[in-house]
């Protein structure tokens, strides 16, 4: 989300130099007052179509930043038939979730669904091992799933045995 803030000013950066370019550019008054409201109508487009992009799912293939990731916990599953998969994903050293869109594959379909099946049966959770790995939509099917139980509680120490005073014994 961080990063959102410093593409737009990028961009915003680069329409105001193109728009500068054209201003001071030797041209007719009109041509300039032209670029001006280009530059004026481009930044909240550009503002609104960023914002838009946060809430749509990135395709897997597509991850680049992220791409040597080497857990990811699966927090979720949506399925259309014959459109796409939606994986909800929290990555390794990450507190956000991240939404990702896989194109369908039955094999990773019926893999997820008895994996979900299982995890929820034991209470467990599902880790994807380099899930950016494979790129091919042929190879998705082949993701490194695994079903990790849920951590075990620390166990207290056993408690020493009472200590009880015998007014008898001459030791304390």
């Amino acid at each position: 989300m961080d990063i959102i803030y410093y593409l737009f000013a990028g961009a915003a950066g680069t329409a105001l130099a193109l728009g500068s370019l054209a201003i001071w550019a030797p041209r007719p008054a009109r041509v300039r007052i032209i670029a001006v409201v280009i530059v004026a109508l481009f930044l909240p487009a550009l503002y609104l179509q960023m914002l838009e992009m946060l809430s749509k799912p990135k395709p897997m293939s597509f991850e680049w930043y992220q791409a040597n990731t080497d857990l990811a916990q699966l927090l979720g599953v949506s399925m259309v038939e014959g459109e796409a998969i939606y994986l909800w994903l929290l990555l390794d050293d990450q507190r956000e979730p991240r939404s990702y869109k896989v194109p369908w594959n039955l094999e990773l379909a019926e893999k997820l669904e008895d994996s979900v099946d299982e995890a929820v049966r034991r209470g467990a959770t599902i880790v994807l091992r380099k899930p950016f790995f494979r790129k091919s939509a042929e190879d998705l099917g082949h993701l490194n799933m695994e079903i990790v139980p849920p951590p075990m509680p620390r166990q207290k120490r056993p408690p020493l045995p009472p200590r009880i005073f015998n007014p008898r014994e001459k030791a304390i």
